[in-house]
Protein backbone atom coordinates (compact mmCIF):
# COMPACT_ATOMS: atom_id res chain seq x y z
CA UNK A 1 0.00 0.00 0.00
CA UNK A 2 0.93 3.58 -1.17
CA UNK A 3 1.24 5.03 2.95
CA UNK A 4 1.00 9.00 1.60
CA UNK A 5 -2.21 8.35 -0.30
CA UNK A 6 -0.74 11.29 -3.10
CA UNK A 7 -2.16 9.02 -5.67
CA UNK A 8 -3.24 11.78 -9.11
CA UNK A 9 -5.98 10.90 -10.93
CA UNK A 10 -7.84 12.29 -13.74
CA UNK A 11 -11.52 12.71 -14.28
CA UNK A 12 -12.66 11.98 -17.78
CA UNK A 13 -15.95 13.50 -18.89
CA UNK A 14 -17.82 15.60 -21.92
CA UNK A 15 -20.73 18.27 -22.68
CA UNK A 16 -22.93 14.80 -23.16
CA UNK A 17 -23.44 11.56 -24.10
CA UNK A 18 -21.77 9.89 -27.55
CA UNK A 19 -19.03 12.26 -27.36
CA UNK A 20 -16.10 9.56 -27.17
CA UNK A 21 -15.38 9.94 -23.23
CA UNK A 22 -15.41 5.62 -23.30
CA UNK A 23 -13.48 5.03 -26.14
CA UNK A 24 -10.86 7.36 -24.72
CA UNK A 25 -10.96 6.18 -21.56
CA UNK A 26 -10.40 2.57 -22.75
CA UNK A 27 -7.87 3.48 -24.91
CA UNK A 28 -5.87 5.51 -21.69
CA UNK A 29 -6.81 2.55 -19.55
CA UNK A 30 -4.99 0.20 -22.09
CA UNK A 31 -1.90 2.97 -22.76
CA UNK A 32 -0.85 3.14 -19.84
CA UNK A 33 -0.96 -0.08 -18.58
CA UNK A 34 0.75 -1.22 -21.76
CA UNK A 35 3.60 1.57 -20.13
CA UNK A 36 3.86 -1.11 -16.69
CA UNK A 37 1.37 1.59 -15.03
CA UNK A 38 -1.04 0.22 -12.42
CA UNK A 39 -3.81 2.11 -13.39
CA UNK A 40 -7.07 2.10 -11.00
CA UNK A 41 -10.30 3.16 -13.07
CA UNK A 42 -13.44 4.52 -11.39
CA UNK A 43 -17.39 5.09 -12.86
CA UNK A 44 -18.68 7.98 -11.60
CA UNK A 45 -22.71 7.47 -11.44
CA UNK A 46 -24.86 4.66 -12.17
CA UNK A 47 -23.55 2.21 -14.41
CA UNK A 48 -22.80 -1.24 -14.83
CA UNK A 49 -21.81 -2.03 -18.24
CA UNK A 50 -18.32 0.58 -18.84
CA UNK A 51 -17.06 -0.70 -15.41
CA UNK A 52 -16.79 -4.07 -17.29
CA UNK A 53 -14.79 -2.96 -19.82
CA UNK A 54 -12.58 -0.71 -17.31
CA UNK A 55 -11.84 -3.89 -15.75
CA UNK A 56 -10.71 -5.66 -19.11
CA UNK A 57 -8.94 -2.68 -20.31
CA UNK A 58 -7.46 -2.06 -16.78
CA UNK A 59 -6.39 -5.63 -15.15
CA UNK A 60 -8.45 -4.14 -12.22
CA UNK A 61 -12.15 -4.01 -10.92
CA UNK A 62 -13.58 -0.81 -11.54
CA UNK A 63 -15.68 0.83 -8.63
CA UNK A 64 -18.77 3.33 -8.84
CA UNK A 65 -19.04 6.08 -7.34
CA UNK A 66 -22.29 8.25 -6.73
CA UNK A 67 -22.25 11.50 -5.23
CA UNK A 68 -26.15 11.48 -5.00
CA UNK A 69 -26.46 7.80 -3.14
CA UNK A 70 -23.14 7.92 -1.56
CA UNK A 71 -22.04 9.48 1.67
CA UNK A 72 -19.04 11.11 1.36
CA UNK A 73 -17.57 8.53 3.68
CA UNK A 74 -18.59 5.34 1.81
CA UNK A 75 -17.41 7.67 -1.31
CA UNK A 76 -13.55 8.08 0.64
CA UNK A 77 -13.41 3.88 1.28
CA UNK A 78 -14.75 3.08 -1.82
CA UNK A 79 -11.83 5.11 -3.47
CA UNK A 80 -9.21 3.41 -1.38
CA UNK A 81 -8.94 0.33 -3.44
CA UNK A 82 -6.93 2.70 -5.54
CA UNK A 83 -4.17 2.98 -2.75
CA UNK A 84 -1.38 0.90 -4.67
CA UNK A 85 -2.00 2.19 -8.08
CA UNK A 86 0.54 4.80 -9.65
CA UNK A 87 -2.37 6.65 -11.39
CA UNK A 88 -6.50 6.95 -11.48
CA UNK A 89 -8.80 7.59 -14.25
CA UNK A 90 -12.92 7.71 -13.67
CA UNK A 91 -15.17 8.32 -16.71
CA UNK A 92 -17.58 10.73 -16.39
CA UNK A 93 -21.35 10.06 -16.88
CA UNK A 94 -23.73 11.83 -19.20
CA UNK A 95 -22.65 15.72 -19.65
CA UNK A 96 -19.97 16.47 -16.91
CA UNK A 97 -22.88 18.30 -14.98
CA UNK A 98 -25.51 16.60 -15.42
CA UNK A 99 -27.32 15.29 -12.58
CA UNK A 100 -30.51 16.05 -10.47
CA UNK A 101 -32.55 18.75 -10.48
CA UNK A 102 -32.88 19.31 -6.61
CA UNK A 103 -29.33 17.89 -5.63
CA UNK A 104 -29.45 15.13 -2.81
CA UNK A 105 -27.72 15.32 0.85
CA UNK A 106 -24.74 14.85 -0.37
CA UNK A 107 -24.61 15.79 -4.50
CA UNK A 108 -26.83 16.38 -7.73
CA UNK A 109 -25.24 12.71 -8.74
CA UNK A 110 -23.01 15.01 -11.51
CA UNK A 111 -19.80 13.78 -12.43
CA UNK A 112 -18.39 17.18 -11.60
CA UNK A 113 -19.33 16.61 -7.66
CA UNK A 114 -16.96 13.41 -7.80
CA UNK A 115 -14.25 15.64 -9.58
CA UNK A 116 -14.59 18.67 -6.83
CA UNK A 117 -14.78 15.96 -4.22
CA UNK A 118 -11.72 14.43 -5.22
CA UNK A 119 -9.51 16.52 -6.59
CA UNK A 120 -9.12 14.99 -9.89
CA UNK A 121 -9.05 17.67 -13.17
CA UNK A 122 -11.21 17.23 -15.50
CA UNK A 123 -10.20 16.30 -18.98
CA UNK A 124 -13.12 17.32 -21.06
CA UNK A 125 -13.52 15.45 -24.10
CA UNK A 126 -15.23 17.21 -27.47
CA UNK A 127 -16.74 15.80 -30.25
CA UNK A 128 -15.54 18.76 -32.84
CA UNK A 129 -17.15 18.03 -36.14
CA UNK A 130 -18.95 20.46 -37.65
CA UNK A 131 -17.16 23.00 -36.09
CA UNK A 132 -13.84 24.63 -35.50
CA UNK A 133 -12.94 28.39 -32.92
CA UNK A 134 -16.17 27.85 -31.81
CA UNK A 135 -15.94 24.85 -29.67
CA UNK A 136 -13.56 26.94 -27.64
CA UNK A 137 -16.56 28.20 -26.23
CA UNK A 138 -18.21 25.30 -25.28
CA UNK A 139 -14.90 24.43 -23.21
CA UNK A 140 -14.53 27.94 -22.11
CA UNK A 141 -17.95 27.41 -20.64
CA UNK A 142 -17.20 24.72 -19.07
CA UNK A 143 -14.28 25.42 -17.46
CA UNK A 144 -15.94 28.58 -15.83
CA UNK A 145 -19.72 27.04 -15.09
CA UNK A 146 -18.06 26.00 -11.56
CA UNK A 147 -14.74 27.75 -10.86
CA UNK A 148 -14.17 25.43 -8.08
CA UNK A 149 -14.05 22.42 -10.03
CA UNK A 150 -10.63 21.45 -11.02
CA UNK A 151 -10.00 21.54 -15.25
CA UNK A 152 -7.15 20.22 -17.25
CA UNK A 153 -8.13 20.59 -20.58
CA UNK A 154 -9.74 19.15 -23.34
CA UNK A 155 -9.77 16.44 -25.64
CA UNK A 156 -10.64 17.17 -29.16
CA UNK A 157 -12.58 14.09 -31.04
CA UNK A 158 -13.56 13.28 -34.30
CA UNK A 159 -11.25 16.31 -36.50
CA UNK A 160 -11.41 15.82 -39.85
CA UNK A 161 -7.90 17.19 -40.94
CA UNK A 162 -4.79 18.94 -39.87
CA UNK A 163 -6.16 22.59 -40.87
CA UNK A 164 -9.62 21.45 -38.80
CA UNK A 165 -7.33 20.81 -35.95
CA UNK A 166 -5.37 24.03 -36.41
CA UNK A 167 -8.46 26.31 -36.31
CA UNK A 168 -9.67 24.12 -33.46
CA UNK A 169 -6.35 25.35 -31.65
CA UNK A 170 -6.07 28.31 -32.17
CA UNK A 171 -9.75 28.63 -30.77
CA UNK A 172 -8.85 27.15 -27.56
CA UNK A 173 -5.51 29.21 -27.59
CA UNK A 174 -7.65 32.62 -27.57
CA UNK A 175 -9.50 30.97 -24.71
CA UNK A 176 -6.63 29.84 -22.59
CA UNK A 177 -7.95 26.44 -22.71
CA UNK A 178 -5.29 23.45 -22.92
CA UNK A 179 -5.43 20.96 -25.70
CA UNK A 180 -4.51 17.79 -24.49
CA UNK A 181 -4.77 15.86 -27.69
CA UNK A 182 -6.76 15.38 -30.39
CA UNK A 183 -8.15 12.75 -32.38
CA UNK A 184 -8.97 11.84 -36.01
CA UNK A 185 -12.11 9.62 -36.35
CA UNK A 186 -11.28 5.74 -36.32
CA UNK A 187 -14.51 3.40 -36.63
CA UNK A 188 -13.04 0.50 -35.46
CA UNK A 189 -12.54 1.52 -31.99
CA UNK A 190 -15.86 2.30 -31.56
CA UNK A 191 -18.22 -0.13 -29.10
CA UNK A 192 -22.01 -1.50 -30.57
CA UNK A 193 -24.84 -0.38 -28.61
CA UNK A 194 -28.06 -1.15 -27.71
CA UNK A 195 -31.11 0.42 -25.58
CA UNK A 196 -29.53 0.23 -21.94
CA UNK A 197 -25.58 1.00 -23.60
CA UNK A 198 -22.78 -0.41 -24.97
CA UNK A 199 -23.08 -4.02 -26.05
CA UNK A 200 -21.61 -5.95 -22.51
CA UNK A 201 -18.04 -6.09 -22.35
CA UNK A 202 -18.35 -10.22 -22.08
CA UNK A 203 -20.63 -10.39 -25.29
CA UNK A 204 -17.74 -8.57 -27.73
CA UNK A 205 -15.70 -11.97 -28.94
CA UNK A 206 -12.44 -9.66 -30.33
CA UNK A 207 -12.33 -7.46 -27.31
CA UNK A 208 -8.68 -7.19 -26.28
CA UNK A 209 -8.27 -7.10 -29.62
CA UNK A 210 -10.35 -3.54 -29.91
CA UNK A 211 -8.49 -2.59 -26.63
CA UNK A 212 -5.20 -2.88 -27.94
CA UNK A 213 -5.71 -1.27 -31.05
CA UNK A 214 -7.72 1.85 -28.77
CA UNK A 215 -4.60 1.95 -26.87
CA UNK A 216 -2.05 2.30 -29.32
CA UNK A 217 -4.64 4.60 -31.33
CA UNK A 218 -4.55 6.82 -28.05
CA UNK A 219 -0.30 6.82 -27.50
CA UNK A 220 -0.42 7.74 -30.94
CA UNK A 221 -2.43 10.72 -30.85
CA UNK A 222 -2.02 11.77 -27.43
CA UNK A 223 0.81 13.17 -25.38
CA UNK A 224 0.42 10.70 -22.04
CA UNK A 225 2.96 12.11 -20.26
CA UNK A 226 1.68 15.45 -20.33
CA UNK A 227 -2.06 14.01 -19.70
CA UNK A 228 -0.18 12.12 -16.57
CA UNK A 229 1.60 15.15 -15.55
CA UNK A 230 -1.94 16.91 -15.52
CA UNK A 231 -3.19 14.54 -12.84
CA UNK A 232 -4.09 15.37 -9.31
CA UNK A 233 -6.39 14.68 -6.04
CA UNK A 234 -6.14 13.29 -2.69
CA UNK A 235 -7.20 9.88 -0.97
CA UNK A 236 -8.24 10.20 2.30
CA UNK A 237 -6.81 7.35 4.44
CA UNK A 238 -10.58 5.90 4.40
CA UNK A 239 -11.33 2.05 5.71
CA UNK A 240 -14.25 0.91 3.23
CA UNK A 241 -18.01 1.33 5.05
CA UNK A 242 -19.44 -2.18 5.64
CA UNK A 243 -21.70 -3.28 3.62
CA UNK A 244 -25.04 -5.91 4.55
CA UNK A 245 -24.99 -8.80 2.73
CA UNK A 246 -28.26 -10.33 2.35
CA UNK A 247 -27.07 -13.52 3.64
CA UNK A 248 -24.22 -15.70 4.37
CA UNK A 249 -24.58 -18.16 1.32
CA UNK A 250 -25.73 -16.11 -1.16
CA UNK A 251 -26.97 -18.28 -4.82
CA UNK A 252 -26.50 -15.39 -7.55
CA UNK A 253 -27.82 -15.80 -11.03
CA UNK A 254 -24.94 -14.53 -13.27
CA UNK A 255 -24.58 -14.57 -17.16
CA UNK A 256 -25.68 -12.71 -20.05
CA UNK A 257 -28.96 -12.40 -18.94
CA UNK A 258 -28.59 -11.41 -15.20
CA UNK A 259 -25.20 -8.85 -15.49
CA UNK A 260 -26.30 -5.99 -13.78
CA UNK A 261 -24.73 -5.52 -10.00
CA UNK A 262 -22.57 -3.05 -8.99
CA UNK A 263 -19.47 -4.32 -7.95
CA UNK A 264 -19.04 -2.52 -4.91
CA UNK A 265 -21.71 -4.57 -3.45
CA UNK A 266 -19.78 -7.52 -4.21
CA UNK A 267 -16.83 -6.84 -2.86
CA UNK A 268 -18.88 -5.38 0.32
CA UNK A 269 -20.85 -8.48 0.42
CA UNK A 270 -17.60 -10.68 0.73
CA UNK A 271 -15.70 -8.71 2.98
CA UNK A 272 -18.61 -9.28 5.46
CA UNK A 273 -17.65 -12.86 4.97
CA UNK A 274 -20.48 -13.67 2.29
CA UNK A 275 -20.10 -17.07 0.29
CA UNK A 276 -21.48 -15.82 -3.31
CA UNK A 277 -22.31 -19.18 -5.65
CA UNK A 278 -22.97 -17.91 -9.00
CA UNK A 279 -24.97 -19.83 -11.29
CA UNK A 280 -26.51 -19.32 -14.96
CA UNK A 281 -30.59 -19.65 -15.32
CA UNK A 282 -29.20 -19.28 -19.32
CA UNK A 283 -27.59 -22.43 -18.98
CA UNK A 284 -30.46 -24.18 -17.06
CA UNK A 285 -29.01 -24.40 -13.98
CA UNK A 286 -30.32 -24.49 -10.44
CA UNK A 287 -29.38 -21.88 -7.31
CA UNK A 288 -27.32 -23.63 -4.81
CA UNK A 289 -29.53 -25.61 -2.54
CA UNK A 290 -26.92 -24.53 0.51
CA UNK A 291 -27.57 -21.09 -0.19
CA UNK A 292 -29.61 -19.10 2.14
CA UNK A 293 -30.62 -16.29 -0.21
CA UNK A 294 -31.04 -16.61 -4.20
CA UNK A 295 -30.30 -13.01 -6.12
CA UNK A 296 -31.47 -11.96 -9.30
CA UNK A 297 -29.91 -8.72 -10.90
CA UNK A 298 -30.34 -6.82 -13.72
CA UNK A 299 -29.54 -7.63 -17.13
CA UNK A 300 -31.61 -8.00 -20.18
CA UNK A 301 -34.12 -11.28 -19.73
CA UNK A 302 -36.05 -9.73 -22.66
CA UNK A 303 -33.72 -10.50 -25.01
CA UNK A 304 -33.25 -14.65 -23.50
CA UNK A 305 -37.07 -14.51 -22.68
CA UNK A 306 -37.49 -17.41 -24.60
CA UNK A 307 -34.79 -19.43 -23.22
CA UNK A 308 -35.92 -18.33 -19.71
CA UNK A 309 -39.31 -20.07 -20.36
CA UNK A 310 -37.60 -23.45 -21.50
CA UNK A 311 -35.33 -23.56 -19.22
CA UNK A 312 -37.57 -25.96 -16.82
CA UNK A 313 -34.77 -26.88 -14.54
CA UNK A 314 -33.72 -23.24 -13.64
CA UNK A 315 -37.39 -22.11 -13.51
CA UNK A 316 -38.82 -25.45 -11.06
CA UNK A 317 -36.14 -25.59 -9.02
CA UNK A 318 -35.83 -21.80 -8.28
CA UNK A 319 -39.55 -22.22 -7.56
CA UNK A 320 -38.95 -24.71 -4.95
CA UNK A 321 -36.31 -23.01 -3.65
CA UNK A 322 -38.62 -19.55 -3.36
CA UNK A 323 -41.25 -22.09 -1.55
CA UNK A 324 -38.88 -22.13 1.64
CA UNK A 325 -36.03 -19.50 1.29
CA UNK A 326 -35.58 -15.74 0.31
CA UNK A 327 -35.62 -14.73 -3.72
CA UNK A 328 -35.14 -11.01 -4.41
CA UNK A 329 -34.95 -9.72 -7.96
CA UNK A 330 -33.80 -6.76 -9.31
CA UNK A 331 -35.25 -4.81 -12.62
CA UNK A 332 -34.91 -7.73 -15.19
CA UNK A 333 -34.51 -10.45 -12.56
CA UNK A 334 -37.38 -8.66 -10.53
CA UNK A 335 -39.12 -9.66 -14.33
CA UNK A 336 -37.80 -12.78 -14.77
CA UNK A 337 -39.64 -13.76 -11.45
CA UNK A 338 -42.79 -12.10 -12.60
CA UNK A 339 -45.67 -14.47 -14.23
CA UNK A 340 -44.83 -13.06 -17.58
CA UNK A 341 -43.12 -11.49 -19.91
CA UNK A 342 -43.98 -9.94 -23.35
CA UNK A 343 -40.83 -9.23 -25.48
CA UNK A 344 -40.50 -6.42 -28.64
CA UNK A 345 -42.16 -8.56 -30.86
CA UNK A 346 -45.50 -9.16 -28.82
CA UNK A 347 -44.99 -12.40 -27.76
CA UNK A 348 -45.50 -14.09 -23.73
CA UNK A 349 -42.95 -15.95 -22.18
CA UNK A 350 -43.52 -17.64 -18.90
CA UNK A 351 -41.60 -16.45 -16.10
CA UNK A 352 -41.10 -18.08 -12.81
CA UNK A 353 -44.38 -17.11 -11.35
CA UNK A 354 -42.48 -15.88 -8.11
CA UNK A 355 -44.65 -12.62 -8.48
CA UNK A 356 -47.78 -12.02 -10.59
CA UNK A 357 -45.99 -9.15 -12.34
CA UNK A 358 -46.54 -8.65 -16.10
CA UNK A 359 -44.13 -6.50 -18.49
CA UNK A 360 -44.23 -5.74 -22.05
CA UNK A 361 -41.46 -4.43 -24.42
CA UNK A 362 -44.07 -4.24 -27.04
CA UNK A 363 -44.78 -1.24 -25.16
CA UNK A 364 -41.64 0.60 -24.71
CA UNK A 365 -41.76 3.22 -21.87
CA UNK A 366 -38.50 4.98 -20.55
CA UNK A 367 -37.99 4.52 -16.80
CA UNK A 368 -34.75 6.34 -15.82
CA UNK A 369 -33.71 7.92 -12.02
CA UNK A 370 -32.86 7.94 -8.58
CA UNK A 371 -35.32 6.09 -6.46
CA UNK A 372 -35.20 6.22 -2.31
CA UNK A 373 -37.07 3.22 -1.05
CA UNK A 374 -38.42 2.57 2.72
CA UNK A 375 -39.05 -0.72 2.68
CA UNK A 376 -42.40 -2.25 4.44
CA UNK A 377 -40.04 -5.54 4.90
CA UNK A 378 -36.85 -7.55 5.49
CA UNK A 379 -35.08 -7.18 2.56
CA UNK A 380 -31.86 -7.96 1.03
CA UNK A 381 -30.13 -8.46 4.58
CA UNK A 382 -31.89 -5.15 5.94
CA UNK A 383 -34.98 -4.97 8.42
CA UNK A 384 -38.06 -3.32 7.44
CA UNK A 385 -38.40 0.51 7.62
CA UNK A 386 -34.96 0.80 5.99
CA UNK A 387 -34.30 3.83 3.71
CA UNK A 388 -32.22 2.20 0.45
CA UNK A 389 -31.03 4.61 -2.52
CA UNK A 390 -30.47 3.08 -5.66
CA UNK A 391 -31.40 3.56 -9.53
CA UNK A 392 -33.70 2.71 -11.67
CA UNK A 393 -33.09 2.52 -16.24
CA UNK A 394 -35.65 0.47 -18.28
CA UNK A 395 -37.91 0.15 -21.35
CA UNK A 396 -40.46 -1.87 -19.99
CA UNK A 397 -44.20 -1.11 -19.24
CA UNK A 398 -45.95 -2.81 -16.14
CA UNK A 399 -48.93 -4.51 -16.98
CA UNK A 400 -49.52 -6.24 -13.73
CA UNK A 401 -48.04 -5.49 -10.31
CA UNK A 402 -50.42 -7.02 -7.96
CA UNK A 403 -48.67 -8.16 -5.05
CA UNK A 404 -48.03 -6.16 -1.68
CA UNK A 405 -45.66 -3.17 -2.28
CA UNK A 406 -42.27 -3.88 -0.86
CA UNK A 407 -41.41 0.13 -0.40
CA UNK A 408 -42.52 3.32 -0.14
CA UNK A 409 -40.43 4.76 -3.13
CA UNK A 410 -39.90 8.51 -4.51
CA UNK A 411 -37.66 9.98 -6.92
CA UNK A 412 -35.00 12.37 -6.26
CA UNK A 413 -37.31 15.35 -6.29
CA UNK A 414 -39.41 13.20 -3.58
CA UNK A 415 -42.23 12.62 -5.85
CA UNK A 416 -43.97 8.77 -5.31
CA UNK A 417 -43.13 6.55 -8.18
CA UNK A 418 -45.58 3.37 -9.29
CA UNK A 419 -42.95 1.07 -9.16
CA UNK A 420 -43.33 0.07 -5.62
CA UNK A 421 -41.78 -4.09 -6.09
CA UNK A 422 -43.80 -6.54 -5.09
CA UNK A 423 -43.58 -8.75 -2.08
CA UNK A 424 -45.33 -12.35 -2.03
CA UNK A 425 -45.23 -14.58 1.44
CA UNK A 426 -44.44 -18.07 -0.50
CA UNK A 427 -46.79 -21.06 1.42
CA UNK A 428 -43.70 -22.94 2.75
CA UNK A 429 -42.32 -19.98 4.34
CA UNK A 430 -40.12 -18.45 1.67
CA UNK A 431 -40.61 -14.41 1.02
CA UNK A 432 -40.19 -13.31 -2.34
CA UNK A 433 -39.59 -9.93 -3.20
CA UNK A 434 -38.14 -7.45 -6.50
CA UNK A 435 -37.92 -4.30 -7.13
CA UNK A 436 -36.98 -2.45 -10.56
CA UNK A 437 -34.38 0.12 -8.84
CA UNK A 438 -30.98 -1.24 -8.32
CA UNK A 439 -29.62 -0.94 -4.99
CA UNK A 440 -26.33 1.19 -4.44
CA UNK A 441 -26.56 1.77 -1.23
CA UNK A 442 -28.69 2.05 2.15
CA UNK A 443 -29.24 5.49 3.10
CA UNK A 444 -28.34 7.11 6.12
Amino acid sequence: MNPNLNIPGLLISAPASGTGKTTLMLGLLAAFRAQGLKVQPFKSGPDYIDPAFHAAASGRASVNLDSWAMTPARIAGLASVAQDADLILAEGSMGLFDGVAKPGEFGSGASADIAQMMGWPVVLVLDVSGQAQSAAAVAKGFQMLRPEMPFAGVVLNRVASPRHEALVRAGMAAAGITVLGALPRRASIELPERHLGLVQAEEQPHLQALLAEAGAFIAENLDLGTLRAAARGHLSPAQPLPIIPPANRIALARDAAFSFIYPHLLAGWRAAGATILPFSPLQDEAPDPSAETCWLPGGYPELHAGKLAANANFRQSLQAFAAIKPVHGECGGYMAMGAGLIDAHGQRHEMAGLLGLETSFAKRRMHLGYRLALTYAPVAGHPANTRLRGHEFHYATILAQPDAALAHVTDATDAAVAETGSLRMQAGGGQSSGTFFHLIAEAT
